[in-house]
């Protein structure tokens, strides 16, 4: 997440056109919490359930966790790129991300 904070002018072009919704099992007030500590200047959203995870193929059931299945959604509501997993350690994902972003945008 503190890449996705530290990137968020360039990457997501500060929100302008474009929404970052991060999404985990963790419960909602330890999101809240750490959004605020992190300074994100995106909300964290909980499926503690599981719901959104199932939903979108990205439930880990051995783990009852989200895994880090990354999506971007073009105006139109459809999935435009999928990242699964989304490797936060590898710089070139970053570069992926930001195409597929700047081209939904457009």
């Amino acid at each position: 997440m503190d890449a996705y904070r530290d990137q968020y002018a360039t990457l997501f072009h500060n929100g302008e056109r474009v929404v970052l919704l991060p999404v985990s099992v963790d419960p909602p007030a330890l999101l809240a919490n750490w959004a605020g500590e992190k300074q994100y200047p995106f909300a964290l959203l909980s499926d503690s359930g599981g719901v959104v995870g199932r939903s979108y193929g990205a439930w880990d059931p051995e783990d009852s966790l989200d895994n880090r299945t990354l999506f971007v959604v073009g105006p139109d509501g459809r999935i435009a790129y999928v990242a699964a997993p989304f490797n936060e350690l590898d710089p070139t994902a970053y570069k992926a991300l930001k195409a597929a972003i700047d081209r939904v945008r457009k």
